[in-house]
């Protein structure tokens, strides 16, 4: 089998196996890891760290599907994630989505044409108390509004 991560991955994963009771325990960070070098997880890559860590790669796959942290298709170079769980919806979210999947011309879970946004719906973001909430990449939008979202996507656009 041929290798796809990196070298730094892997002394990446060295550092860390000290602070954990068994090598199994590695999979979220090499998820994690893994997912920084690619923007996502592709299946070979899901293979590989099956074997690093030593669990069958179907292991690796249900945990990897199981969270939606983990991307197992490629996403655009912005990645936004509406939530659209009760209080959200309830404050706005459905709007939200709505709003981007017109402006963007995709649907959820779609990643526009020049590959630059890709948009989900996500189920809870844990904001309830400033919902509707959004993530874009790792960075929270709270209170949005599509005025504010608007906004958001037109620095992006640029």
């Amino acid at each position: 089998m041929s290798k796809h991560l990196s070298d730094g991955f892997y002394q990446d994963m060295k550092k860390l196996e000290p602070h954990y009771p068994t090598k199994v325990a590695l999979l979220l960070p090499a998820l994690h890891r893994a997912q920084e070098e690619y923007g996502w997880l592709p299946p070979e890559v899901l293979d590989e760290i099956g074997i690093y860590i030593d669990i069958h790669p179907a292991q690796v796959r249900e945990v990897a599907s199981f969270y939606t942290m983990y991307n197992l298709k490629p996403v655009g170079k912005h990645h936004l994630k509406i939530c659209t769980n009760v209080a959200c919806s309830l404050m706005g979210a459905d709007e939200l989505v709505e709003y981007c999947e017109k402006r963007l011309g995709v649907r959820c879970g779609e990643t526009t044409a020049d590959r630059k946004f890709t948009l989900n719906e996500e189920e809870c973001l844990g904001a309830c108390g400033t919902a509707p909430a959004m993530m874009l990449g790792d960075d929270y939008h709270e209170n949005l509004d599509t005025e504010s979202l608007g906004e958001i996507l037109d620095r992006l656009e640029k």
